[in-house]
């Protein structure tokens, strides 16, 4: 069962026609932005299935980049998104793949400037939910609906049981947490979902542990 109250089946606060197509995807760019750290210099996105057919019409373009910007679902800036980034000097691309997605509202968002760059996969799962599914190719899965913190980190023994600790020392309960990695003793995605958004000391706190390369936090 994906959704918790009948809110979630009628859908947020939203500027666009459709919860899926919009308010899903502007939250997906929103997620991404905010793993990114800044507004990205170029944003390529990807779209597939449903997202593929109608994205234009439906105002999926707009909403992901309102998304990138730091709009939320209700900004009436997103309907402007797309010419307010490209003022802002973000290069923009839009690619309707045909490969059939594992759920039809699906886009890759590829973003980055001359710092890093950056790979994820979002899903639109219906009344403005979504699913973020891949990150930097970890698969993971996080819901964007609560504060969420995302650990990098070397494949060791005793890290994810040092960084639980240090939740559990702040009183941090973890409603959901999991772990991806790539191979054994490689590089290590981290993904907790906690009850309520984590102050900046205690990040800090958990980047400084032995094998632990970054810290992300996703606030709900």
């Amino acid at each position: 069962m994906k959704y918790k109250s009948v809110f979630d089946i009628i859908g947020p606060v939203m500027i666009g026609p459709s919860s899926s197509h919009t308010a899903g995807a502007a939250r997906i760019g929103r997620v991404a932005r905010t793993l990114f750290g800044r507004v990205p210099h170029w944003a390529k996105i990807y779209f597939y299935g449903s997202f593929a057919e109608t994205y234009k019409g439906h105002g999926t373009d707009v909403a992901i980049i309102g998304g990138l910007l730091d709009f939320d679902t209700f900004d009436e800036r997103i309907i402007h998104s797309i010419d307010l980034a490209k003022e802002q000097g973000m290069e923009i691309e839009f690619i309707a793949e045909t490969a059939i997605p594992e759920h039809p509202n699906t886009a890759k968002i590829v973003i980055g400037d001359s710092n890093g760059e950056m790979e994820l996969v979002g899903i639109s799962i219906g009344g403005g939910k979504i699913e973020i599914t891949e990150l930097n190719g970890f698969n993971l899965k996080l819901t964007g609906h609560h504060p969420a913190i995302l650990v990098v980190h070397n494949d060791r023994f005793g890290v994810i049981a040092a960084v639980s600790n240090i939740l559990s020392k702040y009183e941090i309960n973890i409603g959901h947490m999991e772990v991806s990695r790539k191979d054994v003793g490689q590089m290590a995605l981290m993904v907790i979902e906690v009850d309520h958004n984590i102050d900046e000391y205690i990040l800090k706190e958990i980047q400084e542990l032995p094998n632990i390369t970054q810290v992300a936090r996703v606030v709900d």
